[in-house]
């Protein structure tokens, strides 16, 4: 049986591949819009490009860091008799992956409509939606590290992160004034 010291570390090895797989994914369907707007033939040597490296990046970097972080967070919650799910902040945890997994769906959707060369958000909404998955990330974090205080004090939690996503928001804005 693996040592629950070593799950532990493997699980945040592939929670931090995960989050840059996410992160670099919209960062490139932010381009990969950009360069669909572009006259030909710049915009079909772009999109050949930019279809190749969300691909790779997807199906080598996030999707196999997505199963080794889930795997790993069952194998932890094995190991401690299923323990953690009686207690208040992994419920916040959870529902924040569960929010995640969300977020990975619609960034798979998202990768084949660019992949097909049709856009359905702008590159300012990208940039906003790039964002999510760092609410996301603070929540989780949070939640992990401050355990109980975290759950006792949730609604002030709550407010900090609807502030904190509004001002991220209202920051991709004003940087991108003018922009589509």
């Amino acid at each position: 049986m693996l040592d629950f010291g070593i799950a532990k570390s493997i699980h945040i090895i592939f929670v931090v591949s995960y989050f840059a797989g996410l992160f670099y994914m919209v960062r490139l369907f932010i381009y990969h819009t950009e360069a669909l707007e572009k006259d030909e033939p710049e915009r079909s040597i772009l999109h050949k490009q930019f279809s190749f490296m969300e691909e790779r990046l997807w199906n080598i970097i996030t999707v196999p860091a997505l199963v080794l972080m889930t795997v790993s967070g069952i194998y932890m919650f094995y190991t401690m008799d299923w323990a953690y799910f009686t207690q208040g902040w992994m419920h916040v945890k959870l529902l924040f992956v569960f929010f995640l997994y969300i977020y990975h769906y619609y960034s798979w959707k998202l990768m084949r409509t660019l992949q097909g060369g049709k856009t359905v958000l702008t590159s300012v909404k990208l940039r906003m939606l790039n964002e999510v998955a760092t609410l996301i990330l603070f929540a989780v974090v949070f939640a992990v590290v401050l355990k109980n205080q975290f759950v006792d004090f949730w609604y002030i939690a709550l407010t900090a992160f609807i502030a904190m996503g509004a001002l991220i928001m209202l920051i991709v804005k004003l940087v991108n004034a003018g922009k589509r």
